[in-house]
């Protein structure tokens, strides 16, 4: 069955309020989350949404208090999320690296005590809105080996920067593993294979069972590349910013275990380089002379195109999602059937 954007949204804050989470955190968890679906992260939309709702019943996923300031200086800061909802940490944590780079020309904000925060490009969009360009990592639960190992310590390690322009959207948004771990829990819940060459088992077997994966490891990207890129991320999303690393991570697939994670947002103003707009055409320009041969893609292009199709046909929701947000509905006492 499909449903339309404006039924995901409604659906994720009904939920959340009944659940006691504020108006201002539902809407910033749904919209968040509807931003994955659009852009064909599906992996990291509402497909993931029943793991928050067991980290509301389970108390690793809070509903009061507040995001902290532990550090600050005018350029940088450390945050403490207090186990809030992810989303709603580090959309604050990039409202102020947005401010501080508005005033500075860069700034750095660092985040622990937080949860899974959904998909990591909708972060940078907001500095791409501000004439900002926007960085984002983070590290995650263990779930690649490093290259010669068979046990995941790695995390999938996301990371996305986004690059304002006139005229395209430039950003890039991925894992540093041949695939996000989502992208397996999401095959599992709908009985598919996933492709080869993306996992191993625990055996070290290359594997195509989703299953399997999980409980072997995932691939870096590009082999040695890929290893590398996530090593370096598992440092500036973990001890940098006061969060755990290595095997240490927790709670970012598991709702039932306390998040440890860490997140670092930059933002950077590139008018204090220069003229924002004569950057602006240069990166038009580069683009233009890249898009010179036909059919040739640039970071973004995809998510332009899946958001147009999902906009217009809706998003996609398996049986067995929809089962789910039936059985929440009704554990809620809420009416969802005009949906489902």
């Amino acid at each position: 069955m499909k449903i339309t954007p404006e039924q995901e949204k409604s659906i994720i804050t009904e939920i959340l309020t009944r659940l006691d989470v504020s108006k201002e955190h539902s809407e910033i968890v749904a919209e968040v989350t509807l931003d994955a679906d659009l852009k064909g992260f599906a992996s990291h939309g509402i497909g993931r949404f029943p793991q928050y709702i067991k980290g509301l019943e389970s108390g690793t996923i809070k509903t009061q208090g507040d995001v902290e300031i532990e550090i600050e200086t005018i350029s940088t800061a450390l945050i403490n999320g207090n186990h809030l909802f992810g989303h709603v940490v580090a959309y604050k944590g990039m409202e102020l690296a947005i401010e501080k780079a508005k005033e500075n020309g860069i700034s750095m904000v660092g985040i622990h005590d937080s949860n899974h925060f959904g998909v990591a490009g909708y972060y940078s969009d907001m500095a791409i809105k501000q004439d900002l360009i926007g960085i984002v990592t983070a590290n995650t639960e263990p779930a690649v080996a490093p290259i010669g190992g068979k046990i995941p310590i790695l995390g999938t390690n996301p990371i996305a920067i986004g690059v304002p322009s006139n005229n395209h959207y430039v950003s890039v948004d991925m894992a540093t593993s041949a695939s996000a771990r989502g992208k397996l829990l999401e095959a599992v819940r709908r009985g598919e294979d996933i492709p080869e060459n993306v996992a191993l088992d625990c055996e070290g077997r290359p594997t195509i069972d989703p299953k399997e994966a999980l409980k072997g490891s995932i691939l870096p990207f590009g082999a040695h590349k890929g290893y590398a890129l996530a090593f370096m991320i598992e440092i500036l999303a973990g001890p940098l910013v006061k969060a755990a690393f290595g095997t240490g991570v927790k709670g970012t697939v598991n709702p039932l275990e306390m998040c440890t994670k860490g997140d670092l947002m930059m933002a950077i103003d590139p008018s204090q380089m220069g003229d924002l707009e004569i950057f602006k055409d240069q990166v038009d320009a580069f683009i233009s002379e890249v898009k010179s041969t036909d059919n040739v893609f640039i970071p973004g292009d995809m998510e332009v195109r899946n958001i147009k199709k999902h906009q217009t046909e809706g998003i996609e929701i398996d049986d067995i999602l929809a089962q789910q947000f039936k059985d929440i509905s009704q554990e809620l006492d809420l009416d969802l059937d005009r949906i489902f």
